[in-house]
């Protein structure tokens, strides 16, 4: 541990955050590599005569930095680490960084099976870091979960994880593209929730560098409207739902009708859009017959 005076690293904060970029990246920066939360900041910023211990002197801290305002690198990937929900998770360029709005499909399935203690079946189709999978597996420890993704990767990443996150042994991973690990599992699950790539070309054309240059384009672009893996996922759901089963998808901005009526061609019921904190309509759920 690196002992430095809290006036000293106030000051070389501000000098840092001067350089642009924003708190919530300089404050990730500081948790995983600096070992300092944003909380223990605070304290010590009431009582800025004491002194502050860091994991990493202020040279190599400013040096990543640096690298993430020059090269437009996201902080998590130089990190290695993300905030989701209440998870520490670790990525890499192989998968996307779990967003804040995504956080809401587990709110969404707490709101159809309200008791932890059901014993559900559920699949995550392209689970990238295993985010949603991970978080639904420990708020339903009776339940059984499976998580697909193309990438042998980014499933290594979800795995270990799920190994960091608990203690548990109720989510198993499947490497192959989307429904296709799943053959074994037809008719049997209570839920099935995917978030996959949505993005339409032209609009993933114009993305900002730090996502385009960055993040897979596996993970993002969704063909030419964005729904290429969306009809995909709708049309083989009835194979792999019970009866009742519920199927939940984000989707882009614009999307949501558009979804909500290939949910409806493929005789899905109780169908909504349900908004995220800004109030666009991120997810199209429905319950199938």
């Amino acid at each position: 541990m690196l002992s430095i005076s809290v006036e000293d690293f106030l000051f070389w904060k501000q000098k840092q955050l001067s350089k642009g970029g924003d708190k919530q990246s300089f404050a990730l920066l500081l948790d995983c590599m600096g070992g300092v939360t944003s909380d223990y900041i605070n304290l010590k910023t009431i009582n800025p005569h004491g002194t502050l211990h860091l994991k990493k002197n202020l040279e190599f801290l400013e040096s990543v930095w640096d690298d993430h305002l020059l090269r437009s690198c996201p902080i998590q990937y130089l990190c290695g680490k993300t905030f989701w929900r209440d998870l520490k998770l670790k990525v890499t360029n192989k998968v996307l960084i779990p967003r804040p709005e995504t956080e809401l499909i587990v709110d969404i399935v707490f709101n159809i099976f309200r008791r932890k203690s059901e014993k559900l079946f559920f699949a995550e189709l392209g689970t990238g870091s295993g985010a949603i999978s991970i978080a639904l597996a420990l708020a339903y420890p009776l339940s059984k979960g499976v998580a697909t993704d193309i990438d042998q990767d980014a499933l290594e990443i979800a795995t270990k994880n799920y190994i960091n996150s608990s203690k548990q042994s109720n989510l198993k991973f499947y490497c192959g593209n989307w429904w296709s690990p799943l053959e074994n599992f037809k008719g049997k699950l209570d839920l099935a929730i995917s978030n996959p790539p949505y993005i339409p070309k032209d609009t993933y054309e114009k993305l900002p560098k730090e996502v385009k240059n960055f993040e897979p384009k596996v993970a993002l672009l969704g063909g030419e409207d964005g729904l290429k893996h969306t009809r995909e996922i709708i049309q083989k759901a009835p194979i792999f739902l019970k009866e009742k089963g519920w199927l939940i998808l984000e989707n882009h901005f614009d999307q949501g009708e558009k979804v909500k009526k290939l949910l409806i061609k493929n005789k899905f019921t109780s169908i909504e859009i349900v908004k995220d904190l800004s109030g666009i309509g991120r997810f199209t759920i429905g319950r199938y017959k």
